[in-house]
């Protein structure tokens, strides 16, 4: 790989690599032969991130032709190479960016004014492709704003933040922050903006839902966004299914992927019927039931215990009694929780749905945004490696 970048577009890659860093710990660059592919994801693989840059982003491209070339690095290092963002655009005139598969290194060189040149070695290793499984274009409720809009917005929520929900009618976009039902809610700070629909570049709602994801993922986005001034669009369906941010210009398309919670409980109008009271007996204490029915000696039967003659017998009598009852009672507990574990098809709160990854793509490079039919969107809350 050969490839100079020149002007105005050395800062864009720079913000493109400084957004990332906000997804994972490693950059997976991929040339293609529709552009500059540069990827990351998260240890739990609930958010990816990625920029394709197309051949006309770059005064040259030039790409191996006998085969695909795909690498890996820490993300720091890359980092490192564009350290001053504010003063790219002043000092540097153009990177040059090239590979030496022998020493298994690519190499930055960054052409200053005055004829001063800086060179970086980055050591990197052989990966497979990575490709996330999603479709923007099925989404039902799909938004367009310009990105001041929503720095504005996200600026009234503390750095420590972590989740956020937004939920949507047909004329209205509500941001809150997400509080878990742990928390003691009269101790917690509730802040919610409410953005009307004219506030954006387009607003489609075909239904009402609430999504819950990560506030740092979109912080960087936003980072991008706003120093290129590309309006950021939104994407998403029901909870559970991933949000969809995405920037797009003639030369360049940067997508991230953030998983949701799979059951949101601030989504509106969801009416959880309460749970039937508990049986009054299930809730006693069995010890203290047992012993006040061992030193009770009133002559008449009691009403929930065993009838009085059985406790005038022997300890050797009324021992086995009581752990047959425990035992009985312990038995109808467990197959109570098996029924309502057999019966119980929704998944538990707090989970956030991980998602798919192709681990390599057919010859033929397609886009990050195009969707891979022969598997799935999402699949279920873990963090294993797929």
């Amino acid at each position: 790989m050969d490839c100079v970048v020149t002007g105005g577009n050395v800062k864009v890659l720079a913000k493109a690599i400084h957004s990332l860093s906000r997804i994972g710990d490693e950059l997976y660059v991929e040339p293609q032969d529709d552009g500059l592919a540069l990827r990351s994801v998260n240890s739990s693989r609930s958010a990816y991130a990625c920029f394709l840059f197309a051949p006309l982003f770059f005064s040259r491209y030039t790409i191996p032709s006998t085969h695909t070339f795909l690498c890996k690095m820490a993300i720091k290092s890359v980092q490192a190479v564009f350290r001053s963002l504010a003063s790219l655009e002043k000092t540097v005139e153009k990177c040059h960016i090239k590979t030496d598969e022998q020493k298994n290194r690519l190499t930055f060189t960054l052409h200053c004014k005055h004829g001063l040149l800086k060179t970086h070695n980055l050591s990197y290793q052989d990966s497979e492709s990575l490709q996330a499984v999603f479709d923007k274009d099925s989404c039902a409720n799909v938004f367009r704003a310009q990105p001041r809009l929503l720095v504005d917005t996200v600026m009234h929520f503390p750095p420590s933040l972590e989740e956020v929900t937004v939920s949507v009618s047909s004329e209205r976009m509500w941001i809150r922050n997400h509080v878990d039902e742990e928390a003691d809610q009269s101790k917690a700070m509730l802040t919610e903006l409410c953005l009307a629909s004219d506030e954006f570049d387009h607003f489609v709602v075909q239904a009402h839902n609430s999504v819950t994801f990560c506030l740092k993922e979109l912080r960087g986005l936003l980072l991008f966004a706003e120093s290129t001034g590309l309006p950021v669009s939104m994407h998403f369906d029901a909870p559970g299914s991933p949000v969809v941010l995405s920037v797009t210009d003639s030369v360049l398309e940067g997508n991230f992927v953030l998983a949701t919670l799979s059951d949101d409980p601030n989504h509106r109008g969801a009416i959880t019927p309460p749970p039937p009271p508990p049986d009054d007996f299930m809730n006693d204490d069995i010890d203290s039931y047992l012993i006040a029915m061992d030193t009770s000696i009133a002559p008449e039967p009691s009403a929930t215990g065993p009838p009085t003659p059985q406790l005038a017998n022997s300890t050797c009598t009324k021992q086995p009694a009581a752990a047959n009852h425990r035992r009985r009672l312990h038995s109808e507990e467990e197959e109570e929780e098996e029924d309502e574990t057999a019966d119980s098809d929704k998944p538990p709160n707090k989970k956030f749905c991980s998602l798919f990854f192709g681990s390599v793509l057919p010859s033929t490079s397609q886009m990050s945004t195009q969707p891979i039919t022969s598997q799935e969107v999402l699949a279920s809350d873990s963090e294993d490696d797929t």
